[in-house]
């Protein structure tokens, strides 16, 4: 009961918690980071009110691309908007809808936003592969919470890529709330998994005859398959009833073709992202 009890404040004050939202381009934090917590909402609040806001700004240091070595600093809005179990709008997930939503399951469609790859952003490394232009990301998503007395949830997506990488993407992934959190400090911890079709590896980490001519790269087939794995916490701190600075770590190991890509700098990236924000 204790446990049940500590779980329960700890949904109360952390579930929805945005972590940088700064998402819509790839990134070393996990997916289920963006979303913390909102599995949780039902299970263990029921009672929520009908509209849950939250704004501030962000800060997140990341790769310029998978498998960089070089990162940019991107600053931007932090912005949540969530209507009941049923309909959001977040710079993290982008727009979205739960079709199907029980106390302990949800299963949704969501449209988001990938910034592509920029050639001009590293010549050094990227000249003569061309430019991956930005385009929309829709998104299949469903979460799973165990249990009230053991929250762990399991979160799955596909992301269908319209344009620019092309290609379908998934996740799957494994969080739950940590033991020595508190009413003040909530904190989350998990693995994850993601897995690219053979069309979006070759856009990414590919390198075409043509591109071999212009960027001196060998030509390289990429296949489906893993695209990497990795681990996120995310800890936030709760300053009064409405402020809280959330702080997210992640790290990514690129597998398979990503890996064995000549393009490939580095196989582990990681970032920590810092969001200050005021729920309405």
């Amino acid at each position: 009961m204790r446990a049940a009890r500590l779980w329960l404040a700890l949904a109360a004050l952390g579930a929805g918690v945005p972590s940088t939202g700064l998402t819509q381009t790839p990134s070393p934090l996990q997916e289920w980071q963006y979303s913390a917590g909102v599995a949780l909402y039902q299970m263990f609040q029921p009672d929520m009110p009908d509209w849950q806001i939250e704004t501030g700004a962000a800060v997140e240091p990341r790769p310029l691309w998978e498998g960089s070595k070089i990162y940019r600093v991107v600053l931007g809005p932090v912005i949540d908007v969530r209507y009941r179990d049923e309909a959001f709008a977040s710079v993290g997930e982008g727009l979205g809808y739960n079709v199907l939503h029980g106390d302990n399951f949800r299963l949704g469609i969501a449209l988001g936003y990938d910034l592509g790859r920029r050639a001009d952003d590293d010549l050094t490394h990227l000249k003569g592969m061309g430019n991956i232009s930005s385009a929309p990301v829709a998104k299949l998503f469903g979460s799973y919470v165990l249990s009230k007395s053991f929250p762990l949830v399991l979160r799955v997506d596909v992301r269908q890529f319209v344009g620019g990488a092309n290609g379908v993407v998934g996740d799957v992934n494994l969080y739950m709330p940590l033991p020595g959190s508190s009413e003040k400090l909530v904190m989350f911890a998990g693995p994850s998994v993601t897995l690219a079709d053979r069309l979006y590896m070759q856009t990414k980490f590919g390198v075409s005859p043509d591109q071999a001519l212009a960027s001196g790269y060998p030509d390289y087939r990429a296949h489906g398959g893993f695209n990497s794995a990795g681990f996120g916490v995310s800890i936030t701190r709760f300053i009064g009833k409405r402020w809280l600075v959330d702080s997210s770590l992640a790290a990514n190991r690129l597998l398979g073709s990503a890996d064995e890509s000549p393009i490939t700098q580095t196989r582990v990236q990681g970032v920590v992202a810092l969001s200050f924000a005021y729920k309405w």
